[in-house]
């Protein structure tokens, strides 16, 4: 099995080799670099404006081009979200958390180095999983019904609402408020609408291109807008500060290794998107360290941990888009209209029927990151100085990308008046000292979490015993009881503490 899968490798590499096939794969990773930057832009508004374009393309290369925009684009938004707090692809909103404190500190350079290491590791692993796991992979993302994803997003939940930084319950609060936002639009298995307040426009739900920009852009923006200086003013602009120091990749390690293990767990798992894979390695990485105070003020594992996931997340992610037809996020989703444009039918005969497109795909993800690094290494120079453009500048120009990407995603001004609301929302919410970054999990996991619960009560004939019925529910069921339980414990811990320093203090209690 390892020896021919190691033939059709090397018949991939002489089909991505082509000439044809190389220049739209390059054409492919520098636009999606190039949008992922942008703000307000991301991998949905290129493919969407390209998708015509595979109409008359070769199929090979109409999808190398669609998947290098689809991962170029991930390495663009990681320098968006470092250099200037603006996630524009949802994913990287975790990676704001630590990235930009970074870029505050004048470490903005390091980080991406770190960005950058993590994202071609996680996607060589992921490449290598793609090659040699595939079958076993999608045996295990079979067992996975809907009580065993209810139970995995509750503990994505959990975790996440006591991530952040500051007293857990502002945290789970804003958790809370992330579901509430989740539930607007219209129910899935009823067809009412809910919580739209007479706006038609929210029937299809809020945006959460919206949410992400209005959140972590539009606020940050807000908060600074009488700033008339630069962000990183005083940051080098060498080459050179893209190396990470020895103790820096020490610290980033295994961080990198545990996101990639986690992104290669969630992207055998049809109809898990990347955001939750983030979002849980950043909670992961946070609850195992030894000082988790230090994350959100600038920690290399909350960049390295979360990035990793993300891009091996990417790449697995196309075991279940063309093995089995079910597309993990709205971008697989629309690599999958491509494949049926083709008149290809992605399923288990994929690989046999179009062994061109499968394994020229897979020997394209490498040459594709290979190359983003020979883009990202020389134009460092020019991300790090867009950090010496004043705010006076920097705010009007970011708010006019911002507003349209968000208007392209479905040409409704509506989606824009959402950012600002959000932006103004999020902007309020910083100032009162919540964290922001729950909102968005809550948003994300919630309506997942709502139809796996409904689905898994309808298979039961609403037996809750359905959730510890198996192995893999009843384990993340008991994870998710030892999270809240380790959450008492710290709290009454801090209470006989604080106790007992106002007893020593003389205070009456």
């Amino acid at each position: 099995m390892i020896d021919q899968s190691l033939i059709d490798l090397w018949h991939g590499f002489g089909v991505a080799f082509q000439f044809h096939n190389l220049m739209w794969s390059f054409f492919g990773v520098l636009v999606g670099n190039l949008i992922g930057v942008l703000p307000g832009m991301g991998a949905m508004s290129a493919m969407s404006m390209l998708l015509p374009l595979t109409y008359v393309m070769n199929p090979v290369s109409a999808i190398l081009m669609l998947a290098g925009i689809f991962y170029g684009s991930q390495y663009g938004g990681a320098i968006g979200a470092i250099l200037l707090n603006l996630p524009c692809h949802p994913p990287h909103a975790v990676t704001c958390i630590d990235g930009y404190p970074l870029t505050k500190r004048g470490k903005g350079g390091t980080a991406l180095g770190i960005t950058m290491i993590s994202s071609f590791f996680a996607a060589s692993v992921g490449i290598i999983v793609m090659i040699f796991a595939s079958p076993l992979l999608v045996q295990i993302a079979f067992k996975f019904g809907p009580a065993e994803l209810f139970s995995i997003m509750l503990v994505g939940l959990i975790a996440g609402g006591t991530m952040s930084r500051g007293a857990p319950i502002k945290g789970v609060s804003m958790t809370v408020l992330g579901l509430i936002l989740g539930m607007v639009g219209t129910d899935v298995n009823s067809g009412v609408q809910r919580f739209t307040f007479g706006f038609p426009d929210l029937a299809d739900n809020l945006e959460i291109v919206a949410l992400a920009l209005g959140l972590f852009g539009v606020a940050e923006f807000l908060l600074n807008v009488n700033r008339m200086g630069a962000v990183g003013s005083n940051m080098k602009l060498g080459m050179k500060d893209m190396r990470p120091s020895r103790a820096e990749l020490k610290t980033a390690f295994w961080p990198m290794v545990r996101g990639t293990l986690m992104g290669m767990l969630f992207g055998a798992m049809p109809g898990t998107g990347p955001t939750i894979t983030t979002f849980l390695s950043y909670s992961v990485e946070k609850k195992i360290s030894k000082n988790p105070r230090s994350f959100g003020t600038g920690n290399i594992a909350g960049v390295a941990a979360p990035e990793a996931a993300s891009h091996s997340k990417t790449q697995v992610d196309f075991i279940p888009t063309m093995s089995l037809g079910i597309p993990g996020d709205p971008v697989m989703a629309l690599i999958l209209g491509a494949l049926l444009i083709q008149g290809i039918q992605p399923g288990p005969q994929l690989i046999t029927e179009h062994a061109d497109i499968f394994w020229g795909l897979i020997a394209s993800f490498w040459i594709g990151n290979i190359l983003l690094i020979i883009l990202n290494v020389p134009l460092i120079g020019v991300w790090v100085k867009m950090l010496r453009v004043p705010y006076k500048y920097l705010f009007p120009l970011a708010m006019v990308f911002i507003c349209v990407g968000v208007f392209t995603t479905q040409n409704s001004l509506f989606r824009v008046g959402e950012v600002a609301v959000f932006g103004i929302l999020g902007a309020i919410l910083l100032l009162l000292k919540f964290p922001v970054s729950p909102i968005l999990l809550g948003y994300v996991l919630g309506p997942m979490l709502e139809e796996n619960f409904r689905r898994a009560l309808l298979i039961s004939d609403g037996s809750l015993q359905v959730f510890v019925a198996t192995p893999i529910s009843a384990t993340f069921i008991g994870i998710s009881c030892l999270l809240i339980l380790l959450q008492l414990l710290f709290w009454l811990r801090n209470l006989m503490r604080a106790r007992k320093v106002r007893e020593s203090a003389g205070v009456p209690t």
